[in-house]
């Protein structure tokens, strides 16, 4: 009989912060991801004087849609509101006999961004805004951002109209987008338009958001895309502390987001068409990545039905019970790859962004996200039999790489952020037990060679309360529920770690 001897290397529990030592540490280690991410802090002068020149000498578009009541919905607290909408129905003697008029508008960053000025190319090295819990760092200045550009209630701006045609099953029976100038009304939260619409408002454009919203939903399913509905997790400071707030993603930022994604589409369609521009692609998950998805849901007690598309079933999945929520972060394998396709002239071969089931374009969020201003241009361009500006089509080759690289640098900003609030908010709690449901099980034990050691066991666990996911060590298997002990809670490595409770502990 053969033995073979596996070192394995304890974890101690490291002893507990007091909480003025944890805001103190919390605001370094903030501060120090900043510096490791190389972040682009603050604007060099010239890029703020370029800006604030264009703001002066700008002029509103002649075009004047300044009578309909566009209004916006946004998180409480949003400066730099991208879109505001306007929805209607289609009138009786219409001559197309659409059923629902829509207008979304989109703020007009381009009027105060000089071609390949400084702005421009401030632009180009950020990508996008970035969100952090001790401040964002905007892609433009904030004489742009949230100011001119801003799509503020009360306020004259320029915007690009997006003008949808809808039929009875809110298919798109016409688009066209120009520019035009508009002044919105309201700016509203999801939280205020929801408890609205659950009230039973009367309010038109609330009733036609949720009936549109349903009809797309609907269409999304039938042509096979799919969408992951996690709950929605938000660091938030009140001045003194921070805090985490997760919460259910609301029905109605469901039925806004449809029309954003209404947009995308109809954006990519009109490149597509024009055979200029820059579309966001993902390529569709491969059969072993759905057959490890249905595995996992028999595993996880919620079997997916063979006869079901994938899409469909995910929104029958309840994120508020773990092992459903479990599934749902499973889900997340089936959405990889997406990236940006260029084209000028010939058409690509791949077109199309798996999850939502056809061609789509970033499009509506030009104040935050660098490809926007120029899909845009190139859109209003194409609608009006006009050549796309010379400054938009040179841009396209470097596009798709400046977004992927910020989208990297936003990602590890987000997930360090995120990671050091929740080393800080449990510092003080080492060595106390939490309830935790398995999301990523621990992975088989490798064959190692004698006297090797091996690194201990270990997968992710959502923790219930206060809500988050983390590490844990120990033998797991996903959608199982567990007890776990909180070992470390390293505020400047922004890391936790856990460790399940023993059964008989």
């Amino acid at each position: 009989m053969s033995v073979t001897c596996v070192t394995v290397n304890p974890v101690p529990a490291k002893p507990p912060v007091p909480e003025r030592d944890a805001q103190q540490l919390l605001a370094r280690s903030l501060s120090g991801l900043r510096a490791e991410l190389d972040l682009r802090e603050g604007f060099p002068e010239e890029v703020l004087r370029e800006a604030a020149a264009a703001v002066v000498a700008h002029r509103l578009p002649s075009e004047d849609l300044r009578e309909l009541p566009f209004l916006t919905i946004d998180p409480p607290g949003s400066t730099d509101l991208d879109q505001a909408i306007h929805l209607g129905r289609g009138a009786a003697d219409d001559a197309d006999g659409a059923a629902y008029d829509v207008r979304y508008a989109i703020a007009d960053v381009p009027a105060f961004v000089p071609a390949e000025g400084a702005v421009d190319l401030e632009a180009r090295l950020r990508g996008q805004t970035m969100y952090a819990p001790d401040g964002r760092i905007p892609l433009h200045p904030d004489v742009i951002s949230e100011g001119a550009a801003s799509l503020l209630p009360g306020q004259d701006r320029p915007a690009f109209v997006w003008h949808f045609r809808l039929d009875a099953a809110g298919a798109v029976d016409s688009v066209s987008v120009r520019r035009a100038t508009i002044r919105s009304r309201r700016q509203l939260t999801y939280a205020e338009v929801q408890s609205a619409i659950d009230a039973g408002t009367t309010d038109e454009q609330f009733r036609l958001l949720e009936e549109i919203g349903r009809h797309r939903i609907r269409l999304e399913l039938e042509r096979g895309g799919a969408g992951l509905t996690l709950p929605r997790q938000e660091v938030t400071h009140d001045g003194g502390r921070y805090a985490i707030v997760t919460e259910p993603a609301r029905p109605c930022e469901d039925w806004n987001a449809q029309l954003s994604l209404m947009t995308g589409m109809a954006a990519a369609r009109i490149m597509l068409d024009g055979g200029i521009g820059i579309l966001r692609t993902m390529p569709a998950p491969d059969d072993g990545a759905l057959r490890k998805f249905r595995l996992q849901s028999v595993a996880l007690g919620h079997p997916w039905p063979e006869d079901l598309p994938y899409g469909n079933f995910l929104r029958t999945l309840d994120v508020s019970e773990p092992r459903q929520l479990a599934l749902m972060h499973a889900a997340a394998t089936l959405f990889r790859g997406a990236g940006y396709t260029v084209f000028d002239g010939e058409l690509p071969d791949d077109t199309v962004q798996s999850a939502i089931a056809a061609p789509y374009a970033h499009t509506t969020a030009p104040i935050r996200r660098l490809v926007d201003r120029f899909v845009l241009v190139i859109c209003a361009a194409l609608c009006a039999g006009e050549d796309v500006p010379g400054w938009a089509r040179r841009a396209l080759p470097e596009l798709g790489s400046v977004m992927a690289s910020s989208a990297q640098l936003a990602s590890r900003l987000d997930s360090g952020a995120l990671d050091a609030v929740q080393a800080a908010l449990l510092s003080e709690r080492i060595g106390e037990a939490f309830s935790a449901v398995v999301l990523q099980g621990s992975p088989p034990a490798a064959d190692d060679a004698p006297g090797r050691q091996a690194p201990r066991p270990s997968g992710v666990v959502q923790v219930a309360d206060p809500v988050l996911e983390a590490v844990c060590y120990g033998d797991l298997v996903a959608g199982e529920k567990v007890t776990v002990i909180l070992l470390e809670a390293d505020i400047a490595r922004r890391r936790l770690r856990f460790e399940v409770k023993p059964a008989d502990a």
